[in-house]
């Protein structure tokens, strides 16, 4: 068993493949995805469910590794902004050499801060620096860097 990539449902799928490529240098794997069908209806559990998007690498696990799936169904249900202690998916987590200069970044391509970078010595595992973000569409990053 192995873990395989985790999926966003985006608005936009081409600007949010766009902010994680120039921010993380995530790489998009080909083909695009085009994918519509009984098939997809079945295994979605939806009735003619059409969706457009594509996988990305995650830097730092080499060309097998899992990847980041951002899918734009053609109808998209809204969702106000989530919490980050909101019950079920959270963020996601991204390791780097500068939070401040990362955040920057974030903030340059569309991306909001929920956070305050936070640095926290931890006995045994080293001087943790984090702060929460938000891409382009709301969701919640983390970014981080031990020392």
């Amino acid at each position: 068993m192995k873990y395989k990539h985790t999926n966003i449902i985006s608005k936009d799928w081409e600007r949010l493949v766009e902010f994680y490529v120039t921010v993380f240098q995530c790489k998009i794997v080909p083909p695009v995805r085009q994918q519509s069908g009984t098939w997809l209806d079945k295994g979605t559990g939806l009735t003619n469910a059409q969706l457009s998007g594509a996988h990305l690498l995650l830097p730092g696990h080499g060309e097998k590794g899992p990847t980041l799936e951002i899918y734009q169904y053609q109808e998209i249900k809204p969702q106000g902004a989530v919490p980050a202690n909101q019950r079920g998916f959270g963020h996601l987590a991204f390791e780097v050499d500068e939070v401040d200069a990362v955040l920057e970044q974030v903030l340059q391509n569309g991306g909001q801060s929920l956070g305050e970078v936070s640095r926290k010595a931890l006995p045994g595992l080293g001087e943790l620096t984090f702060v929460y973000a938000r891409d382009p569409e709301g969701n919640i990053i983390e970014l981080q860097s031990w020392n």
